[in-house]
Order: structure tokens, then C-alpha cells, then sequence
């Protein structure tokens, strides 16, 4: 019914499609005993796939943009001996504003959608996603990242989708945002997986509110098998976290998107700076995101906070948020600036890290670099990186040597 509804409003004509009767029989004169020999004779002269073969690598290289490799994997699913329907398909996409690599992307994720039907498939799909409000520009991303939304059927697929979505989420918005984040293979587990989870978290307890904070920011979590997601939902439990609690989720979508092994050697990374195991659960449990930082990543901050600026790495742990901070845009500039006020005796060697790493970018330009550009004027440039600290602190030897890790990025 729904399909009807998007046909016509945009403007399409459902095509009569007459079906024989079951009870129609060769042998009831309905379907001439001569036509067999007419159908044999016509069958006989199709060509093989593999004869089309050509063409289709040809086309798919020429048009589509793909490599000689990729168009020949892909003519293996795919066979047409005339361009005019894959010709439809790619104008259609590129007046939808897909680019060229773009084109090429989907072609190699969804070949067929090369033959597919565009009024009776895409264009149904493509009303149905404008609907919810998705807008022009949203389009050629949207597509590229998930072809599904135009190869799937509205019907069995896409409509039960956003249905499940909408009676939790509410607004279209909040669905649009949730299904661009999915992959083919999550979009096609909503129907079941999405539902089976859900109900797993509403029989903890979990608010409704908490639920769509769970699913807008984890969606491809909630797609997972029902069985993996279980133990999930039970590890975080047994971590002490309480499912009433907006943390639970972030906690959840952190941890189930790892895997024990990669869980387990973000910990070890942790360890080998003298960290307990209860003391990096106690630092999960307080601020669950830092744990999506790469074991590089984190030797690499945790390296330039205790060996560079002297910070505990039990103080880090006790503020895990400051972990997730971007070294080159924030860590290192503010530092860098604390170091020349420190070595030109304008600020209190007591200062912490904590008293102005988490602070606004506003409100640490007011009270660390506006407030002595008198005294240091180049202070502006040592936050934007422009100025080496030697030229500033000229005389104070090695005391005021750039950071390493600012060194490394210069």
C-alpha cells in the first residue's frame, strides 16, 4: 500500500501484470502444442553469459570507473548485452549529485542495481527516503555509504525499518540520522536482530530515554546477533554499571564494538604504566569513551603526559576524559604555552593539568595567553605553533625545549 502511495506521488503508473490461471495446462489448448516448438528454437539461440561477458567488463571499466580487477569480479553477478538500463541508472545517480568515485563505490557494493527497474525500484525508494526529509545534499552520501536504500524493497525491507526506528525514536530526524550509520548488513538485521535486542535492554529496566541514547549513538550495536549483544549487555553489568544510568549506554556501544582480545589489550596498554585493573575499570566507569582510543594512540598521550609534563598516570586515571583530547590541536598547544609562563615565573609551579586542559577554548586564551601578552608577546604564536619555544625562552637552555610531540608534528 505504502509503495502505491510513493508511486503516485510521483506521478508513476503501476504496470497490469496478468498471471495464468494455476489450472492452465499445456494439454488445455491454451498454450499451443506448436508454441513449445517456437520457445525451444528461440531458447536455443540466447547466448551464454559468458558471452556477454566482455561487454560488461568493457562497460563497467568505461562507465562506471571501476579497475579491470574489480569489473571482472563483478561481471560474474551481473550480465546485460545493451547499455540502456545501466545508462539510466548512472544518470539517475549523477543527478542525484553522486560523484564519480562515488558511482564507482556503489557499482562494486550493489552491481545489480545497475538493472534495476528505475520506476518501479529506485525511483519508489528515493521518494520514500525524501520523505523523511532527507535532503539533496544528504543524498549522494547517504547512497554511496549503504546502496540498499535504493536496492532494497520498500516493502519487505526498508518501510518495517524505519517503522521499528520511528515507534522508539519518535521524529524522522532522529530515524534519518540512526539508518545513515548503518551498513547493508545492519540495515538488513533490523527486522530481527534490532527488535530481539531491544527487548534484552527494556527487561533491565533501561528508560526509553536512555534506549534512544543507546540506539542514536550505537545503532550498528543494536544490529549485532542477539547472543553476542546478551554478553555484552552482562559483561557491562558485571563492571558495576547501573542500566538507569545514561552512562550504561556509552559503556555498551564502547565495549561491544571490540573485541575480547582488543579489550584486552587496551588494558595491558594501560598496565605497562603502573595502572591497576581496578583503577582503569574505575576510569571506564566514570568516562567509558576514552577506552575507543588505539593502543598507539594511547602510549602516545600517555608518553607526552607523564614523561613530558610530569602528570600521574594515577591522576589520568582518576580524569579519563583528558585521554580523549586531541594532542596536536589541544594537549600540546596549551602546554606549550603553560611551559614558556612557567619558565618566565608568571605562573605557579603547582599548576595542574587538570586546571586547564578541560577548560574551553575561550576561557584558556582569557586566563593563560591574552593575560600575559604584555609580558610574553609572542604567545599567541606558541599556541598556534608558529613559534619555537627556544626563540621565547631564550636563555633558559634546556628547560624550554618543545615538547616532543610537538617537535615530531613540526
Amino acid at each position: 500500500m505504502m509503495l502505491g502511495v510513493f508511486c503516485r506521488k510521483l506521478g508513476l503508473n503501476h504496470r497490469s501484470i496478468t498471471l495464468l490461471d494455476s489450472k492452465t495446462q499445456l494439454g488445455q489448448g491454451v498454450f499451443p502444442f506448436d508454441a513449445l516448438f517456437i520457445t525451444r528454437r528461440f531458447s536455443s539461440n540466447l547466448p551464454l553469459k559468458s558471452n556477454n561477458d566482455s561487454f560488461t567488463i568493457s562497460y563497467l571499466i568505461n562507465s562506471c570507473g571501476l579497475s579491470p580487477e574489480s569489473a571482472k569480479s563483478v561481471s560474474k553477478e551481473l550480465h546485460f548485452k545493451s547499455p540502456n538500463k545501466p545508462d539510466s541508472i548512472l544518470s539517475f545517480l549523477r543527478d542525484l549529485g553522486l560523484t564519480d568515485t562515488q558511482i564507482s563505490k556503489v557499482v562494486r557494493r550493489r552491481p545489480r542495481l545497475l538493472l534495476r527497474d528505475l520506476n518501479k525500484r529506485v525511483l519508489p525508494n528515493l521518494g520514500f527516503l525524501r520523505s523523511l526529509g532527507v535532503s539533496s545534499n544528504d543524498l549522494p552520501k547517504m547512497i554511496s555509504g549503504n546502496p540498499d536504500f535504493l536496492f532494497r524493497s520498500l516493502e519487505r525491507h526498508l518501510i518495517p525499518s524505519y517503522n521499528i526506528l520511528k515507534s522508539l525514536l519518535l521524529s524522522d530526524e532522529k530515524v534519518f540520522k540512526t539508518l545513515i550509520r548503518l551498513s547493508p548488513i545492519d540495515l538488513s538485521s533490523v527486522k530481527k536482530n534490532f527488535t530481539l535486542n531491544l527487548l534484552v535492554l527494556r527487561e533491565l529496566g533501561m528508560p526509553e530515554s536512555t534506549i534512544s541514547l543507546f540506539v542514536t549513538s550505537s545503532p550498528k550495536r543494536m544490529c549485532q546477533n542477539v547472543d553476542k549483544f546478551s554478553r555484552n549487555v552482562k559483561e557491562i553489568i558485571g563492571m558495576g554499571f547501573n542500566p538507569v544510568k545514561s552512562v550504561f549506554a556509552f559503556a555498551l556501544g564502547v565495549k561491544s564494538q571490540m573485541s575480547p582480545i582488543t579489550w584486552k589489550g587496551k588494558i595491558e596498554v594501560f598496565r605497562t604504566w603502573g595502572l591497576l585493573e581496578d583503577e582503569i575499570l574505575l576510569a571506564f566507569r566514570k568516562y567509558p569513551l576514552f577506552m575507543i582510543l588505539s593502543e598507539k594512540t594511547i602510549m602516545k598521550k600517555m608518553d607526552f603526559l607523564v614523561n613530558e609534563m610530569g602528570c600521574q598516570p594515577a591522576v589520568l586515571a582518576r580524569t579519563p576524559a583528558v585521554l580523549t583530547y586531541s594532542l596536536e590541536k589541544r594537549i600540546v598547544p596549551r602546554c606549550s604555552v603553560i611551559k614558556v609562563l612557567l619558565l618566565k615565573g608568571l605562573i605557579k609551579e603547582t599548576i595542574s593539568l587538570l586546571s586547564f586542559l578541560p577548560r574551553p577554548d575561550k576561557s584558556f586564551l582569557e586566563s593563560f595567553v591574552i593575560k600575559h601578552e604584555e609580558q610574553v608577546p609572542q604567545l599567541m604564536d606558541v599556541f598556534k605553533g608558529k613559534t619555537d619555544l627556544a626563540e621565547v625562552c631564550f636563555g633558559f637552555g634546556e628547560k624550554c625545549s618543545a615538547p616532543r610531540a610537538q617537535r615530531a608534528a613540526n
